[in-house]
């Protein structure tokens, strides 16, 4: 009996997964067409503490092949320990101060930004962040090309070699996947606010995020599904090369654990059906596994059963993961089995203690 429910369980994540599989490769890919630059851009950095990473970011803003008075870059200071000042560059840069009204320190920071913003097109992304520098000429040929009035793009990490960092590109990829696939079936519901684009008009139209900026997390996600479900016509996935913003990933098991909790926590407060459901059945899809190992390991199944289940799982994983790494990075994929060994219990062990425990970020407690 217990076998019949997993093998049941794991056929549904199986399909999926495979359907995410097909909704990523309905999702064309997007190249620059030469067409005269023409948006006005607002790049918005929420940062805190980031005095080591600012640069960075910045001289790759320096680089960017697009008209610097075209675009500004609005640094909002989430009460660091000390004042950043910024070098003077060839585009207009400006530190300004959080103005914290709600539960969320990042939700406030970009809607302060949006109110002494003097473009329309508003971008925000992180301090540990490096941009192509086609990013902002990406955008505007295809807001150009399209009607649309929000943008989600990619993200992906700059990872060292070490099991830490090939195991976050792992998860990455695989959220990466489902994102783009999830939109390829037009039912997207995730977004990555470290390459996230709308016009300051929509954002207003949508109300910000008001609805729910008491969630501490959630700047991208719940605005991206607020907007979906009243206009999504206007709410595109850029899939392109030269948009994908590349982030650090953590250092230490503990921040990583942290992170992945402010993930997963905000998934109970989706607005799409959809983003929920799925939610559920990979969380119930890496428990059901683990459950049969602990089943094994008690004698209550065999082994052949348990080794099946993780094929099952392990074979669409490993496709969807494929081909989202095989956009992102186009690096061989490393400690693909132990990685997805290994985030069996991880996925499951923070999906559980989200529901109950507390997380730590940027040195505050939610």
């Amino acid at each position: 009996m217990i076998t019949i429910v997993l093998f049941s369980v794991v056929l549904v994540y199986t399909g999926s997964i495979v359907l995410l599989i097909y909704g990523l490769s309905k999702v064309k890919s997007f190249e620059n067409t030469g067409l005269s630059p023409k948006t006005k851009f607002s790049i918005v950095v929420p940062f805190r503490n980031e005095a080591e990473n600012l640069p960075i970011l910045l001289n790759s803003f320096s680089k960017l092949n697009y008209p610097e008075d075209l675009f500004e870059v609005i640094l909002v200071d989430d009460f660091s320990r000390e004042e950043y000042r910024v070098q003077t560059f060839k585009f207009k840069v400006s530190v300004i101060k959080n103005v914290r009204v709600s539960n969320s320190p990042k939700k406030d920071a970009i809607s302060t930004a949006i109110q002494s913003a003097e473009n329309d097109w508003i971008i925000s992304t992180d301090a540990d962040c490096v941009v192509n520098e086609n990013w902002l000429s990406t955008l505007d040929n295809y807001i150009q090309l399209h009607q649309v009035s929000m943008i989600a793009g990619a993200v992906s990490y700059e990872a060292k070699n070490s099991f830490l960092h090939h195991f976050q590109q792992l998860d990455l990829a695989s959220l990466q996947g489902a994102t783009i696939g999830s939109f390829g079936l037009g039912k997207g519901f995730m977004c990555n606010g470290a390459n996230f684009a709308y016009s300051k008009s929509f954002f207003q139209e949508l109300n910000g995020f008001g609805g729910n900026d008491g969630i501490a997390s959630g700047d991208d996600v719940f605005l991206l599904q607020k907007a979906i479900a009243r206009f999504p016509e206007k709410v595109q996935y850029l899939k392109s090369e030269n948009n994908i913003v590349v982030t650090k990933p953590l250092d230490d098991w503990k921040s990583l654990f942290y992170q992945r909790v402010r993930w997963a926590s905000k998934t109970g407060s989706y607005q799409s059906r959809f983003g929920k459901g799925l939610g559920l059945v990979v969380f119930v899809g890496n428990f059901a596994w683990v459950l049969g190992f602990g089943s094994w390991v008690f004698g209550f199944i065999p082994f052949q059963d348990i080794l099946l289940l993780f094929l099952l799982k392990f074979i669409v994983d490993a496709v969807l993961i494929y081909k989202a790494n095989l956009f992102l990075t186009k690096t061989k994929i490393r400690l693909l089995v132990s990685g997805s060994l290994l985030y069996l219990f991880f996925s499951t062990s923070v999906a559980l203690y989200s529901l109950f425990g507390k997380y730590e970020w940027k040195g505050r407690r939610f």
